[in-house]
């Protein structure tokens, strides 16, 4: 049997008075939204990170007196026990350029050549392969036989003749391009200073110049900032010797002299001199900032080397990227003990607030350019 006690009570109490009055539903409050105030974006935290950080770590370093100098036996016995950590990289780096350098290939080619049957092709051939699109034969010569991309025959560069052409062999005057400044690119410093590869810079300057009068920059991204390391790197040793007098002139002068403003102007100056063509210096932006803290770099070691026995920097390091910010740091960590002792309280605050703002790799020169203008030209001082 089902006991139906509970539901019979239930509808018994519904039908009474009592319960009417007990189900009376309460008055419905009106809605009254309220929004928190919005946060902001990452984007918006990440730009003012990175736009006030490095100012922060500036002003610290202004109020922050020079750290002590060690003592004189703890100096001598770090200098007598520890081999400088550049010297061993630079052996191995040494020893494996002996395999893999580009300019060692070129000039041993006709001595060791594979075993694969390889013979040293002949202009025409260059010529032939750049009229058929032959990419392959062309990077083969590329590896093997460089100056062969270079070599003016019959009136006409490999580059010129695929210029020539016109429109469809566009693509092949592109690759040749990038040969070249791939070419630059891993030529090692002992190679520079050799007879041969001036000869070969000379002919790369030619080359890519004609590249930029034929507006080839405009696909090639890096063919302005090729073309203006080889000029430098060929025949460019006097002009960097006179703006390196000249901005370690304004160094010493201080924020007064202006010395980031300096550097930038004279980059300019010689790269409108040299290219003469206004959008091709606007593509140039990126080489004129690595180039500008340069010779910042250039200048500070300068005056240093007038008061400490050390190295200088060599020139050919050049706006190659970070080269020079790398032998910078590599003789203000083996000098420190020196550079404490004997330099002056406002080149040792330039020495800190370059080595801040132009390590790494996460900022681009032209904010570098940007930070160290506010600092150096337009800030306190010290």
């Amino acid at each position: 049997m089902v006991n139906n006690a509970p539901v019979i009570l239930s509808i018994l109490d519904r039908s009474s008075s009592d319960f009417a009055q007990r189900s009376v539903t309460r008055a419905r409050i009106s809605p009254d939204p309220c929004l928190p105030a919005r946060l902001p974006t990452t984007g918006f935290l990440q730009r003012e990170a990175e736009q006030n950080a490095p100012k922060a770590v500036l002003r610290q370093l202004r109020r922050s007196p020079t750290p002590p100098s060690p003592t004189t036996e703890y100096h001598d016995a770090t200098e007598d026990s520890d081999t400088p950590p550049h010297v061993e990289r630079r052996g191995s780096v040494s020893s494996a350029s002996e395999q893999t350098s580009p300019t060692r290939s070129l000039f041993t080619f006709s001595k060791s050549q594979p075993s694969g049957g390889w013979k040293e092709p002949q202009p025409f051939e260059v010529f032939r392969a750049i009229e058929r699109k032959d990419i392959m034969f062309l990077m083969e010569v590329r590896d093997r036989a460089f100056p062969l991309l270079l070599r003016k025959t019959g009136g006409a560069t490999p580059l010129l003749h695929a210029m020539r052409i016109g429109q469809s062999h566009r693509d092949v005057a592109i690759l040749l391009l990038g040969a070249f400044s791939r070419w630059i690119n891993h030529l090692e410093d002992s190679e520079i200073g050799l007879p041969r590869t001036r000869m070969i810079l000379k002919a790369l300057r030619t080359n890519l110049k004609l590249g930029i009068d034929y507006g080839l920059y405009k696909s090639q991204s890096d063919l302005v900032a090729s073309f203006m390391q080889t000029l430098v790197m060929s025949e460019g040793e006097k002009w960097i010797r006179a703006q390196v007098s000249s901005v370690s002139l304004a160094l010493r002068s201080g924020n007064a002299g202006k010395p980031v403003s300096t550097a930038e102007a004279a980059v300019r100056k010689f790269a409108t001199k040299e290219l003469s063509k206004a959008d091709a210096i606007a593509a140039l932006e990126d080489y004129v900032a690595n180039a500008t803290t340069d010779l910042l770099l250039l200048g500070a070691w300068a005056i240093a080397l007038e008061s400490i026995e050390g190295e200088p920097i060599p020139v050919y390091y050049f706006a190659r990227d970070d080269r020079v910010f790398k032998a910078f740091m590599d003789r203000v960590n083996m000098h420190q003990a020196s550079i404490r002792r004997a330099l002056s309280r406002r080149l040792k605050w330039q020495f800190r607030v370059l080595q801040n703002v132009l390590e790494g790799r996460n900022t681009t020169y032209r904010r570098k350019v940007e930070i160290l203008t506010e600092e150096m030209d337009d800030g306190d001082g010290v």
